[in-house]
């Protein structure tokens, strides 16, 4: 475990302050910093997308690049079988954007998101399913996607608080999970928009999003910020 001395707690403080992100902007142009402030008003955490051991990495990057599209901030990925990073060239550099959270088990992933006060939604097409239209979207939701061939596993199914399926017409009966996702995702957050609900982020997430998307966005942000802590007597 890291230990901070006075000096080097006083040091991760100020990297978290509204003066450091005055600071950090005054190195990227005006319209990054508009489009990060127009980008943050429509994200959230109401909902966060789970995806169980998917076998192809481009289908857990397709659900990364939907979440940053239709603005779901926070992506859970449970590798219990398949450990494997996310695939740059499918995500189009949606990993800078959204916040990637990664569990060892399934129990570890439920625990933590009920500890949020999330309730735990399993999507399959099971008849006992409640179709997406008429999902309730008052309740944050970590909506859960399975793999490719089996779906979800059945330690999900016995502790999900519902289930949500896609209406379908044809004889398929089920639809690839990065289309599901993109489809799920895309239908519950243009309802969360057009609600009464507060689904949108706390003024101290919203600063940290900022810190952290612009710092992302200046190249030589080592030296800038040794430059600011120089200036703050802490280095």
């Amino acid at each position: 475990m890291i230990k901070f001395t006075k000096d080097k707690l006083n040091m991760h403080e100020l990297l978290k302050t509204e003066e450091y992100l005055h600071y950090l902007q005054d190195f990227i142009t005006p319209r990054r910093k508009a489009r990060i402030d127009e980008i943050l008003q429509f994200r959230t955490k109401h909902f966060t997308i789970v995806v169980e051991d998917v076998f192809q990495l481009h289908n857990t990057s397709a659900v990364m690049r939907s979440c940053e599209v239709f603005g779901i901030q926070e992506l859970q990925v449970v590798e219990q079988k398949f450990g494997k990073t996310i695939d740059s060239e499918i995500a189009l550099g949606a990993q800078k954007w959204v916040d990637i959270y990664r569990f060892d088990s399934n129990q570890n992933c439920i625990s933590n998101m009920q500890r949020q006060g999330y309730q735990i939604i399993a999507s399959t097409p099971h008849d006992d399913s409640c179709f997406l239209a008429d999902f309730d979207i008052s309740k944050p939701s970590a909506i859960f996607f399975g793999t490719e061939k089996t779906g979800l596993s059945e330690d999900v199914i016995q502790q999900a608080d519902g289930f949500l399926k896609i209406p379908m017409v044809g004889f398929t009966e089920s639809l690839n999970i990065s289309v599901s996702a993109a489809i799920v995702i895309q239908q519950l957050t243009e309802r969360l928009r057009k609600s009464s609900i507060s689904w949108q982020l706390t003024e101290e997430e919203l600063l940290l999003k900022k810190l952290d998307w612009t710092s992302k966005s200046i190249q030589n942000l080592a030296s800038v910020q040794t430059r600011y802590l120089e200036r703050n007597g802490t280095l």
